[in-house]
């Protein structure tokens, strides 16, 4: 089958960063379903395990762990979907992805295709939902309770920050954005926020101009936390809660937290995947949870741009976009 691999880790302005293969399709186990790839969404993991580095793999390594598509066998051990199925999928980020035509994964990962999207809006969704998700209901905690409670959502504009926006306006709770541009200020908007300021800016006066001269109850943090903590721990509220999704490029100051009783969380999609807890089978709820508040409206696809066809090159041009942090919302590749 056709794959976008790589051996090396390089820039991705060399053109071995990523390159075309042919590879067997992946071995069927008894508790897997092969789904056939119709479209693949590129995020900031990707680029990160990919940059350059001195290693180099004996075999090659195929990246990838967001997607959608058809099921087109299944292993004697499944029981959840059927031959023909429409799915999207995540996947564990441990062993190789979905840039290539098939994918073999345990139906933990999988969940039915929202009816409303098409292949590739729903590719955008799968990795970045289950990520906010779990930010807004499993680390902060969030519910209809909160109704009212003010949140603060360190670039709005993202991926995850899209789709936490959404998830928070639903919970009826009062979303503050930030932007760096102008188009993410749209989009931000469109997603439901309710205010939207620059985090290139102080954000503090930007706060108390926009009615939060208090403080928020809580903040998401979609990007590095080191330039921010400073500002994070003045705007926080004495007991407020916040939740970092991206590690600090440099050491920080935690005193400030037991001063105001602060909860410090931190959410990675992966953990329960990679230490095999307990609760691991909530990965795959949250996934039907979220194809369904697609269907139901709930939920829009953050998808605004895609490429074609799945190929070293046009995943060279996805990662360089990324890596040059020029996006809004997500990017798909579609059709091999």
């Amino acid at each position: 089958m056709k794959a976008v691999g790589f051996y090396k880790y390089l820039p991705i302005s060399d053109v071995n960063s990523l390159i075309d293969l042919e590879v067997s399709i992946p071995k069927l186990e008894s508790n897997q379903v092969l789904i056939e790839v119709k479209a693949i969404s590129v995020n900031p993991i990707d680029t990160k395990i990919r940059a350059s580095k001195p290693q180099i793999k004996s075999f090659p390594r195929i990246l990838g762990w967001d997607g959608a598509g058809t099921i087109v066998a299944r292993g004697v051990k499944t029981n959840v979907f059927n031959t023909g199925d429409d799915v999207i999928f995540t996947g564990d980020i441990s062993k190789n992805g979905s840039n290539c035509q098939y994918v073999a994964l345990e139906e933990l990962f999988v969940a039915p295709k929202p009816k409303n999207l098409t292949f590739e809006q729903a590719a955008a969704m799968p990795l970045t939902t289950v990520t906010a998700y779990e930010a807004i209901y499993d680390r902060l905690l969030l519910s209809a309770k909160d109704k009212g409670k003010s949140l603060l959502i360190i670039n709005s504009g993202g991926g995850v920050g899209s789709v936490a926006t959404q998830l928070a306006v639903n919970l009826n709770l009062r979303v503050i954005g930030t932007v760096s541009r102008i188009e993410t200020e749209e989009f931000s908007k469109k997603n439901g926020a309710d205010v939207v300021i620059k985090h290139t800016h102080d954000l503090i006066p930007q706060l108390e101009v926009h009615g939060f001269s208090n403080g928020v109850d809580y903040i998401l943090a979609n990007y590095d936390p080191y330039p921010y903590w400073d500002v994070m721990m003045k705007a926080i509220k004495p007991q407020g809660k916040i939740c970092l999704i991206v590690d600090s490029s440099g050491l920080v100051d935690i005193r400030p937290l037991k001063d105001k009783s602060i909860t410090l969380v931190s959410e990675m999609m992966a953990t329960r995947i990679k230490y095999d807890t307990e609760d691991k089978g909530r990965h795959h709820e949250i996934l039907k949870i979220a194809s369904k508040m697609f269907d139901d409206g709930i939920l829009k696809s953050t998808l605004t741009k895609t490429l074609s066809p799945i190929n070293a090159a046009t995943l060279r041009e996805a990662h360089k976009i990324i890596e040059e942090k020029r996006m809004v919302g997500k990017l798909v590749l579609s059709g091999f």
